[in-house]
Formats: structure tokens, C-alpha cells, sequence
């Protein structure tokens, strides 16, 4: 039985939240993969696809204590302000970072993703030769499509709200899939500018018939989307947790690509969210090579001493239950 959730619990999640919100901001790492570095991945994709025939149900016979629980909504509540506060407290901070710091903030992002892979791997645990074989392969074929799909040139926008109501499906699945990024997959779709410069105009009272119609479709679609997708990848999760793991991880390994901290800008003069990178292997040693690396190596000993502890008090709490 679930120990009664407490205010401790609430800004616990807050605080997960934050991060999530935080990290959205960065072109190339999703929220999703914080989700699963801080272990709430699985209950973040449950109560999403709890929005369903039930829950409508529930309210219209207005059993609004039963809808609540239905959808976990203290620990939705809690986890959605954080993301917002997260976007607004740090977005001004991070885009700081990634403009003047660029190699050194993806290092250390890369660092933490890289650690975060082998922590997810680590769950797979399959039980013999066959399950081995079939989570690698599961695994390479899940990074190689990461790799590949970070590695793709942005489309032209096609006209029309059926388009924009598909990008938003594909944006928000790519958003809770841990290692690609819905805001990537969106500039991939050539969408992302034009939806921003919807969200900017709205945000500075600049509302037109077009805007509102922008936004309720492309927020439909990625309602639709959220919704349709967790409850796919719930019964994943339910019912294939090794090979869904073995393929999240895969995500993650791939999606390094995006962010490998040795990069050339190759348009300087576009917008952060615009720019194209080639990476490239340093050829010779110099103190920012060497400073890239320990912050990599500081990021990647950070997080597996983290782990560590949380898998340690885990322990300890799951011995106080029993």
C-alpha cells in the first residue's frame, strides 16, 4: 500500500519540476529524461494516460475526490508548477550559459545523460542469453534512430492546421521520450518558429483571430498526442519493462550526438534555437579541452554518487516498511 503523500512530497516534486522545466529549455535533452534520472518516469506517464472515459466519467457524477486520485493530480499539480517555474526562473539563465558557455554547459549535460544511460540500463535486468541479446539489440536500434534523427536538417513548414496539429502529436511524444527533444523534432518539422512567434505575440498582448487558432490546434494536437501516447507507453511499461527500458535507454545514448560539447557554430547569427553545429574531436590539448572534460567528468561523479545515495535510502525505507 502507498504511504499518504505529504507536504514534503509536494515540494519534492516541485523541485523535480524545476528541473524538468529547466532542462526543456535545452535544445537537444527532454524533460522525459530528467523524469527518469530522478526516477518519477513511470508515474508521470500512468497519470497522463489516466485522462481518459474514466475520469470523464468521475466527473460528470462529480466525484471529484475520485477523479483526483484517478489522475494523481497532488503529484501532477505539484510537478507542473515546477516545470513552469523552472521555464521562467531559468530559461534566462541556461540560454546565459549556452550562448556564452557553450561547450562547457553541453559537457556537463553530457556527462549527465551519459551516467544517466548506464542508471537506466541498469534496469533492464534481463534473465538470461536471449533476454541479453534482445535488450542490445533493442538498445542499438533505438540509439542508432536517435542518432540519426538528431542528425536531420529542418524542414520548410507546410501550410495548414492539419499539419500544425501533427506536429504537435509528434513534438509531444518526442517530449516524453527520454533523449530527443519535442523542440528539436518541432524545428526538424519547421514549426518551431512559427509557434513561438505565436507564443511571444500572445505573450506581449498581441492576439489575433489567427494566434488563438494557431494555439488551440496545435495544443490539441499535443493533448492528443500526450494523452494517446502515454497510455501506449504505459502498457509498454506494464507489460515489456526490460525491452521498453533497454529502448529508452537507447534514446539516451543516441540523442549524445545532439550534444557533444566539442561543436563549430556554423550560423552564428541565428536565433540559439536556429543554430546548426558541427562537431568536431579536439586534435590537440589545451587548458578549454581539459576544462571540458573535468566538468564532464564532475557531472558524470556527481550523478553516480546520487544515485548511489537515493538507491541506498531506498533500501533503507523499503527495510523500515517491512
Amino acid at each position: 500500500m502507498d504511504r499518504p503523500r505529504t507536504l514534503r512530497d509536494d515540494i519534492a516534486n516541485l523541485g523535480r519540476g524545476i528541473l524538468m522545466g529547466g532542462t526543456d529549455i535545452m535544445p537537444g535533452v527532454s524533460g522525459g529524461t530528467v523524469a527518469l534520472i530522478l526516477g518519477i518516469y513511470e508515474r508521470l506517464v500512468t497519470a497522463i494516460s489516466h485522462f481518459d472515459l474514466t475520469l470523464v466519467r468521475q466527473l460528470r457524477k462529480r466525484h471529484w475526490t475520485a477523479a483526483a486520485q484517478h489522475v494523481d493530480l497532488r503529484f501532477l499539480g505539484s510537478l507542473g508548477c515546477g516545470i513552469l517555474a523552472g521555464i521562467a526562473a531559468l530559461s534566462k539563465l541556461i540560454h546565459f550559459l549556452l550562448e556564452h558557455h557553450h561547450q562547457y554547459t553541453f559537457s556537463a549535460f553530457f556527462g549527465l545523460i551519459l551516467v544517466s544511460s548506464l542508471v537506466v540500463g541498469r534496469t533492464v535486468a534481463p534473465k538470461n542469453r536471449r533476454q541479453w541479446f534482445g535488450a542490445a539489440l533493442l538498445g542499438l536500434m533505438a540509439a542508432g534512430f536517435a542518432y540519426w534523427l538528431v542528425g536531420q536538417p529542418f524542414l520548410h513548414p507546410r501550410p495548414g492546421y492539419p499539419y500544425l496539429f501533427l506536429c504537435g502529436m509528434v513534438a509531444i511524444c518526442a517530449m516524453i521520450l527520454p533523449g530527443i527533444s519535442g523542440a528539436f523534432v518541432l524545428l526538424i518539422l519547421g514549426e518551431y518558429s512559427h509557434v513561438i512567434g505565436v507564443i511571444k505575440d500572445v505573450m506581449s498582448l498581441t492576439i489575433t483571430t489567427e494566434h488563438v487558432l494557431t494555439l488551440v490546434v496545435f495544443a490539441s494536437g499535443c493533448a492528443l498526442g500526450l494523452v494517446c501516447f502515454s497510455k501506449v507507453l504505459r502498457g509498454l511499461l506494464n507489460h515489456y519493462h526490460g525491452a521498453t527500458m533497454a529502448v529508452l535507454c537507447g534514446f539516451m545514448v543516441g540523442s549524445l550526438r545532439k550534444i557533444w560539447p566539442f561543436q563549430t557554430d556554423l550560423n552564428p547569427g541565428l536565433p540559439l534555437k536556429e543554430k546548426t553545429y558541427e562537431a568536431y574531436f579536439p586534435g590537440t590539448i589545451s587548458i578549454e579541452v581539459v576544462l571540458t572534460i573535468c566538468i564532464m567528468l564532475v557531472s558524470m561523479v556527481s550523478l553516480w554518487a546520487i544515485d548511489r545515495h537515493l538507491r541506498s535510502r531506498r533500501v533503507e525505507t523499503t527495510s523500515d516498511d517491512s
